[in-house]
């Protein structure tokens, strides 16, 4: 565990601008076509969610070096950022398990190789366990705490439903197909019912990630670097 604030505090703001600029670049807001739509997607809120994160981290961090100086744990909120973490490594292995072999069965791998597609599916996950592992304090999680991952896709899966019901539609292309659910394992219009089950196994296969990082929160204790004195 790293207690030199000042380097949570570089890696955080870098982080926060990655993620910012990924956002931008896959909604379209850099190449003057931005795309409200997208913001319906998981991938999307998810990796709001994590620029929140790290913005709320970076504030905190400064205001640590300001009260406390530059030594010291950079773990706030440890528990909240693992949630976060968890519910954005969804993001990653549901769009690269799931979502891209399809594209390639489809014939159009194109939108893989990007910056946009790298950093929101790939990129920004990797710098939330990045920054729980650099910086988080050992032995905070509770077993209870597990539950808590599910919240944020919970409530996303109910939102996009009750859209989809409602007739909101998307689109993955100009000349695609329209849906009202923005991907295929909880398209009820598409896979009926064993939508239900696909979420029952990713919410399984969740809880099983969950459970290792607890164990490995519980059983290993991280190492201290660059602790020492303050010497503000």
């Amino acid at each position: 565990m790293i207690q030199d604030r000042r380097i949570a505090l570089v890696l955080r703001v870098i982080f926060a601008v990655l993620t910012l600029m990924g956002l931008f670049s896959y909604i379209g807001v850099f190449q003057g076509t931005f795309r409200p739509s997208l913001l319906m997607y998981y991938t999307i809120q998810s990796n709001i969610l994590a620029l929140g994160l790290f913005l709320g981290l970076a504030v905190r961090t400064a205001w640590g070096i300001r009260q406390s100086g530059v030594k010291g744990s950079a773990g706030y909120a440890p528990r909240f950022e693992l949630v976060c973490t968890i519910d954005l490594l969804l993001t990653l292995v549901v769009f690269w398990v799931m979502l891209a072999p399809s594209m390639f069965t489809m014939g159009d791998p194109s939108g893989l190789a990007t910056y946009e597609n790298y950093q929101v599916h790939l990129l920004t996950p990797l710098f939330c366990l990045i920054d729980w592992v650099l910086f988080a304090p050992s032995r905070t999680l509770r077993f209870r705490n597990l539950f808590l991952i599910y919240i944020f896709p919970y409530c996303y899966v109910i939102f996009t439903s009750i859209a989809g019901l409602m007739g909101y539609e998307y689109r993955y292309g100009e000349n695609s197909v329209a849906t009202h659910y923005p991907y295929f394992f909880f398209d009820y219009d598409l896979v009926g019912w064993y939508a239900l089950l696909y979420i029952a196994a990713l919410s399984a296969f969740f809880f099983i990630i969950g459970c290792l990082f607890y164990l490995f929160d519980r059983k290993f204790k991280k190492p201290r670097l660059f602790a020492g004195p303050d010497r503000r």
